[in-house]
């Protein structure tokens, strides 16, 4: 038996990226699951390449229509909802000194506040030992210049997590945080490879990581392999953050 067989689970972010390879990951091990994008064209091209066990609902988590969307069709495949994974999320490089107030609400509101209302709009529909797996970052507990509103937001997501455990507890539903450091998630892009590629000195591993190896952590904590793991956040980042 594979994993996630059987189970019904939500993707925000989920058509490229580490959404797409957790997405992957789950229909391999059995899961039906919904992605959720803001581009209608590679949120189409994502279900395609998944096949008949993913269904793409367009949207932007930001907006509470769209979450609304999504609840809608979850609700009506009938089975409820056993694993969230919500990783959909925005932010900037920006000096300290040069972020304005609307830039920092709009960081705020794509990567804070879009998990708080995406976990808050599915709520009802999960079911009894679901388990929700919140994207945060290595950012959030390691300084780095131009980040200050991006990792505030994603230790805000960290602490998020700690309280919904808490309060989720009772009905058995796990909740998680997962925090890369460095993934070459846009080979394509020549600045961001060299970036990562300079951040790699100061890795243990002294590399940077896959996709997939963060689609391996989401998976083991959305999988019965954690039943006795809430509250938690799992470093992805070659031991950047532990040493």
């Amino acid at each position: 038996m594979t994993k996630l067989d059987g189970k019904v689970a939500v993707i925000t972010g989920g058509s490229a990226g580490l959404g797409l390879a957790t997405a992957r990951r789950f229909v391999g091990e059995g899961a039906r699951v919904f992605l959720t994008a803001r581009g209608s064209a590679p949120l189409d091209a994502a279900v395609a390449e998944l096949g008949p066990a993913a269904t793409g609902v367009r949207g932007d988590v930001t907006d509470a229509d769209d979450l609304g969307r999504l609840y809608a069709a979850v609700d009506a495949y009938g089975q409820g909802l056993d694993v969230l994974f919500a990783n959909a999320g925005a932010g900037r490089f920006a000096p300290f000194g040069a972020t304005t107030p609307q830039a920092f609400d709009e960081d705020i509101a794509g990567t804070l506040r879009a998990t708080y209302f995406t976990v808050q709009a599915l709520l009802p529909l999960l079911n009894p030992g679901a388990s929700v797996i919140l994207m945060s970052s290595a950012a959030g507990s390691a300084g780095a210049p131009g980040l200050s509103v991006y990792g505030a937001a994603k230790a805000g997501i960290r602490s998020l997590a700690r309280n919904l455990a808490v309060e989720l507890g009772e009905r058995e539903i796990r909740v998680n945080v997962v925090s890369p450091g460095y993934i070459n998630t846009r080979p394509e892009d020549a600045d961001t490879v060299a970036y990562q590629k300079a951040g790699a000195a100061d890795i243990p591993l002294h590399r940077v990581g896959q996709p997939d190896e963060v689609a391996t952590a989401v998976l083991f904590l959305a999988c019965g392999d954690s039943s006795y793991i809430t509250g938690s956040e799992l470093f992805i980042d070659g031991g950047r953050n532990q040493v």
